[in-house]
């Protein structure tokens, strides 16, 4: 969340932060993955939220 809220943007929308908590949770919930998955992705995709989307669809089958 912003520190300054007159300064509103969507800059970081299509990245996931594994700093997070809340961010992986809901993302995992998203995709049904656990958050362990989803900071494993990160790690090896990085944290873009289209190539994210891509590997969970992947680890769903």
């Amino acid at each position: 969340m912003a520190d300054d809220k007159t300064k509103r943007d969507f800059r970081d929308r299509d990245r996931v932060s594994a700093d997070e908590d809340f961010e992986v949770r809901y993302f995992a919930k998203q995709h049904r993955v656990s958050p362990e998955q989803v900071r494993a992705l990160i790690k090896e995709h990085g944290n873009d939220r289209k190539t994210l989307e891509r590997e969970a669809r992947k680890l769903r089958g």
